[in-house]
């Protein structure tokens, strides 16, 4: 997860030449950096078994999944680290070290308590508006929720809120398919507060 921004005014080559040198990651949004905590059990299954799910289905296809390590170029003034990156042809990257992927095809957030307006926010303004991205999902970890968004065109996006148990979601840029089952399959709901961790 992104904690609470750190409150020094960062250039991109500044945040970029610190990635590079650092045992921590950082998201970067329009000059401030936020550090990318421990995440929680919860979120670790999550992610964990959305990745396996998806991966599974992958085999054979031209599409490429990357995991939480990988990060994204999502505009000149915005750096993230997605749960889950899928890129559908052949990936591109920047020259920078880590290399970031330039042209994911869906992205996946697992959604923490601390950061979830974030990530509906401008996280999520922000990918509507990055070229070449399909559908990106954002998963609740206290709650079985999940948020699907699909490029209508250009410019629209429809948006489904997911909370069925039984539920799947079709996955139609990368032509698969997502159970809400799968993804909460291991996950511990606990009364508010009681699991510690992130996100």
């Amino acid at each position: 997860m992104a904690a609470l921004p750190e409150t020094q005014h960062w250039t991109v080559d500044e945040y970029l030449a610190c990635e590079e040198q650092s045992e921590i990651k950082h998201e970067y949004y329009a000059g401030e950096i936020y550090a990318m905590t421990g995440a929680s059990p919860n979120h670790n299954r999550i992610s964990g078994d959305t990745y396996a799910a998806i991966h599974a289905q992958l085999r054979g296809s031209p599409c490429e999944i990357f995991g939480s390590d990988q990060r994204v170029r999502v505009s000149d003034s915005h750096y993230v680290y997605p749960d889950i990156s899928i890129v559908c042809g052949k990936a591109q990257f920047d020259d920078r070290r880590p290399q970031s992927l330039l042209n994911p095809t869906l992205l996946i957030e697992v959604l923490s308590p601390p950061t979830e307006d974030y990530d509906r926010g401008r996280k999520a303004v922000s990918y509507r508006a990055l070229a070449g991205l399909q559908e990106f999902l954002l998963i609740a970890q206290d709650r079985q929720h999940i948020t699907h968004y699909v490029r209508h065109a250009a410019q629209q996006w429809l948006v489904a809120d997911v909370t069925q148990p039984d539920a799947i979601i079709e996955l139609a840029a990368i032509h698969g398919r997502l159970a809400l089952a799968e993804v909460y399959a291991r996950v511990v709901f606990e009364e508010a507060g009681s699991e510690k961790g992130d996100s």
